[in-house]
């Protein structure tokens, strides 16, 4: 079908990652170090994408591309750094906020952890970020049912705990939280 869809410069595009953050469908995702329509069927064809690029990279196509599919639209990306602050999978959501490693450490981390939670994963260590306004601005802009936050016994992992905590504190919500620490040899040391 012909639709209006977004369409991106890559040679005006400087790889600031404003655009994937701003979609909620994440049709937009960072490659090589420029931004690209990954899906067409996700772009919804609104343009959230379109004021925040600092360049001008991003631009509205009528083009052949396949039909936006609202039920096909996923949460992607993960990683909290990208992930934009509101998207239709948060509404309703149970969280799951987990530091990077535990997925490694703990083997069935899938099945009790991410199933039936929308996932959120960093390290505090690596990403040498603070998680907790962006963690904020997730929680004020959506109804999140739950938080669980899954870290490692080791100390660079209390950071993701912390901003969780200083997040709930700074929205102004009151949603049940629970910490889980998962040990170095892969078992869960606490659940609080």
């Amino acid at each position: 079908m012909i639709r209006k869809i977004i369409q991106i410069d890559e040679e005006k595009c400087i790889g600031c990652g404003a655009c994937a953050s701003a979609c909620h469908e994440g049709a937009i995702g960072m490659v090589d170090g420029k931004a690209k329509l990954l899906r067409d069927d996700y772009c919804d064809g609104l343009g959230d994408c379109l004021p925040v690029c600092p360049t001008g990279a991003i631009s509205f196509a009528m083009r052949e591309a396949a039909a936006y599919d609202e039920a096909a639209v996923r949460q992607w990306p993960v990683q909290i750094k990208l992930v934009p602050a509101k998207a239709p999978w948060f509404d309703g959501a149970k969280l799951l906020v987990a530091a990077d490693c535990t997925a490694y450490a703990y083997a069935n981390f899938h099945q009790d952890f991410i199933k039936g939670h929308i996932t959120l994963v960093g390290c505090p260590k690596l990403d040498a970020v603070d998680y907790a306004d962006k963690l904020t601005e997730i929680i004020k802009n959506n109804e999140i049912k739950g938080v669980t936050v899954v870290r490692m016994e080791v100390p660079c992992c209390k950071g993701i705990e912390n901003a969780t905590k200083i997040a709930l504190q700074n929205s102004g919500k009151f949603i049940p939280w629970n910490v889980v620490t998962i040990t170095t040899d892969g078992k869960i040391l606490e659940s609080m």
